[in-house]
């Protein structure tokens, strides 16, 4: 079994920026070209809720849905769905069976210690793409960048230029470990709304 990754100091980032979110943002641009505001919302409720059931093996069949399937939107409760589904997702993780064994997600099977880091990866990530799309801040803790960087880091002898989200971007050399992992999951750290 790998390290357990406490997703507490993530998932109470994620909740506070969405918080943020005016709903005049809602219909803005994100750094995912294929999504508003909004639809990263859906995403981040989606995906916090089908990792959630990956932790406990409630392996249904939401959890055989390719999430590029559908361009995904926020239902009305979003602003009180989207923090609880947050709050069960990290009790979930600190089980250490959440760990152990197979799981499924996205329609792919794979061992829970994978899909622990590939859930740290989606909420690091799209909470910047939030963050970034929003105008507020964002500063992720060292423990679940460096979660995200060793998810998307391609491995030796890998080819390496594609994540799970795109082509890497190239970042400066000594740019910090924010501005990396961004780089590695496809997007320009510099992005901003009007650019």
């Amino acid at each position: 079994m790998t390290d357990m990754i406490d997703f507490a100091p993530q998932a109470r980032l994620v909740a506070v920026i969405a918080e943020g979110v005016t709903d005049e943002q809602l219909s803005g641009p994100t750094p995912c070209p294929e999504y508003e505001v909004r639809h990263l919302l859906g995403h981040l409720t989606g995906l916090t809720g089908a990792f959630r059931d990956a932790a406990r093996k409630d392996l249904g069949p939401h959890l055989d849905q390719d999430p590029g399937d559908s361009v995904p939107d926020v239902g009305p409760q979003w602003r009180a769905d989207l923090p609880k589904l947050l709050d069960e997702l990290v009790e979930a993780w600190r089980d250490p069976a959440a760990w152990e064994g197979m799981t499924r997600a996205g329609g792919i099977d794979l061992p829970g210690a994978v899909a622990g880091a590939v859930a740290m990866d989606e909420l690091v990530v799209h909470g910047w793409d939030l963050a970034r799309a929003t105008g507020q801040a964002y500063a992720p803790d060292e423990a679940s960048l460096g979660v995200a960087e060793a998810l998307l880091t391609p491995e030796e002898g890998e080819a390496s230029g594609d994540s799970l989200f795109g082509a890497a971007v190239p970042v400066p050399d000594g740019a910090p470990l924010l501005d990396r992992v961004i780089g590695l999951s496809g997007r320009d750290p510099g992005w901003t709304p009007g650019a």
